[in-house]
């Protein structure tokens, strides 16, 4: 893996992504994730899944406030599974980007939105090492 490419692609995207959620909210599984992306400078508007609700609940409530949305869920299989399900879920009523949650799937050697903070912290030290 480049190491130096890869955090280049992930900070440009978070840069990206910190300007979209200005105006755009971004979903994702649980408290923890809201926590990491708040670390890496987030500050927008994150709402978690993990509210009680069932996911056609939730979409519908989604639907009702947002016509766009940031879908940031991890990229295990529970992850997938949420992703492809609300997107469905979703379908002609809200548009729905996936693009962050593809970046960071191939940018980084981790699964979770939670683990990113430590992730570019790891990379940025191994960079200074070499």
């Amino acid at each position: 893996m480049d190491y130096e490419k890869s955090l280049e692609d992930l900070e440009k995207a978070f840069l990206e992504l910190r300007e979209e959620n200005k105006t755009i909210p971004i979903i994702v599984e649980g408290n923890k994730d809201i926590e990491a992306l708040r670390k890496l400078g987030v500050s927008g508007e994150i709402i978690s899944f993990n509210m009680g609700l069932s996911i056609p609940d939730f979409c519908d409530m989604i639907a009702q406030k947002y016509k766009h949305i940031i879908l940031l869920t991890d990229w295990d299989k529970k992850g997938g599974y949420l992703c492809s399900t609300i997107k469905k879920n979703l379908e002609s009523r809200v548009v729905c980007n996936t693009k962050y949650r593809e970046i960071f799937a191939t940018k980084s050697m981790i699964r979770t939105i939670e683990g990113l903070p430590s992730w570019i912290e790891t990379l940025r030290k191994k960079l200074r090492l070499n």
